[in-house]
């Protein structure tokens, strides 16, 4: 049974189920207007006092405080060849938030070249210096 109608019949199942989405996402207007920056944009920042009550030492007195959990956080995902920008970056205004410096992040990154090479460790480097731009822009 052939469908004459299906100009996806035949093709590599992803490229057929990319193909529909794109036609599909054709469909809703609003679709041409979004982007990933624009989208970005509308998530938060956690306040530092509550990082500080769920992952610092609020709840658990003498453990790590906010600062250095993101801080580690950056390193992991450096770690992980820093591939999801929006998460990266977000990580970076978290960390901010919650007190770190410039010094803080581009060392906590660099560490991370002996382990993760110097590719992934640059392409941290780039995206963290994006939110650093925008954060002495918005001063």
């Amino acid at each position: 049974m052939s469908d004459k109608n299906n100009p996806f019949e035949g093709a590599n199942p992803f490229a057929a189920m990319m193909a529909q989405a794109q036609e599909m996402a054709k469909s809703y207007p609003a679709m041409e207007a979004f982007s990933p920056k624009g989208f970005e944009k509308m998530m938060g920042t956690m306040p530092k006092d509550m990082m500080e009550m769920m992952f610092g030492n609020t709840l658990n007195e003498g453990g790590l405080d906010a600062r250095t959990r993101m801080l580690l956080t950056l390193a992991g995902l450096t770690m992980q060849g820093a591939q999801n920008d929006v998460g990266f970056r977000q990580a970076v205004r978290h960390a901010v938030e919650a007190g770190a410096t410039k010094q803080h992040i581009v060392e906590s990154i660099g560490q991370m070249s002996m382990f993760a090479g110097l590719p992934a460790m640059t392409r941290a480097l780039e995206l963290a210096q994006q939110v650093l731009d925008e954060e002495k822009d918005a001063e």
